[in-house]
């Protein structure tokens, strides 16, 4: 989260307005067009439920006001604008307030397939409808009061948690495997993934979750499913903690990917 990015964030104006150009608005418009098809059927029923109530302009990117109107009225959440990047006392910070952060830019033409690092379109596609469903918004804040608290070493565990989850989760209904993960609602080459024959999907365990290495620049080898959005909250109920403690104790599980290359010097 530290690292730099070739992005710059709009500051909104006195009014908390963001001014984004028609270019910025068609690759918005194109985006959404794009993953409303690619995620139907495939999305949970949380999700669009939350879409519906969210009601996303397709023509031109929101503004926040208009996203903290419904979220603050479903779940007390509010969507914050920030850097293209943020460290990761401040990602926590904002989660432990109820306040999500979105990165005030949106990607260029040039990675309109693929964008490493998190734009407005992943965020508030990807993240906002869910936050209008109070057992994953609790979920999401108990999070980030955890987060906040913990030492850094262990903060990359409780990141594992988040990964397979608010990024990358996976839910078993009546009606077939379903998304409820940003990371894949906001993604065309995500979404079909995760309904090919590849990757390995198995029922959550968090202290597996917790020992579960992964790789941000990949498609995932591995997904957690839960069984009901529900599940989440029964989650954020745990003693979290503890069970970094033993994911500690155990150690790692060996990863299903490659290790990354490194660049020649």
């Amino acid at each position: 989260m530290a690292k730099a990015s070739k992005y710059t964030s709009k500051t909104p104006d006195e009014n908390g307005v963001i001014h984004w150009s028609d270019e910025e608005n068609k690759i918005w418009s194109e985006l959404v067009a794009r993953q409303l098809a690619c995620i139907e059927g495939k999305a949970c029923n949380e999700y669009m439920e939350g879409l519906k109530k969210i009601n996303l302009p397709h023509d031109r990117i929101p503004q926040l006001s208009e996203l903290n109107e419904v979220l603050l009225a479903t779940t007390g959440w509010q969507v914050a604008p920030v850097p293209a990047l943020i460290d990761f006392d401040e990602f926590f910070r904002l989660l432990a307030n109820k306040q999500f952060p979105v990165a005030t830019f949106i990607r260029s033409r040039d990675e309109f397939d693929y964008l490493q690092e998190p734009d407005v379109f992943h965020e508030i596609f990807g993240h906002c409808a869910m936050l209008t469903n109070p057992d994953f918004a609790e979920f999401t804040h108990k999070y980030g009061k955890l987060g906040y608290a913990a030492e850094k070493k262990d903060r990359v565990y409780l990141a594992r948690m988040y990964w397979f989850t608010v990024e990358f989760g996976l839910m078993q209904t009546d009606n077939g495997l379903r998304i409820y993960g940003g990371g894949i609602l906001s993604s065309p080459g995500e979404t079909q993934y995760v309904y090919s024959s590849t990757p390995e999907i198995t029922p959550m365990s968090v202290l597996d979750v917790l020992r579960t290495p992964y790789r941000i620049d990949i498609m995932q080898p591995q997904y957690y499913t839960i069984n009901s959005i529900h599940d989440l909250f029964d989650i954020s109920q745990m003693d979290i903690m503890a069970l970094v403690e033993q994911a500690k104790e155990l150690g790692l599980h060996d990863p299903k990917f490659s290790p990354k290359e490194k660049l020649a010097s």
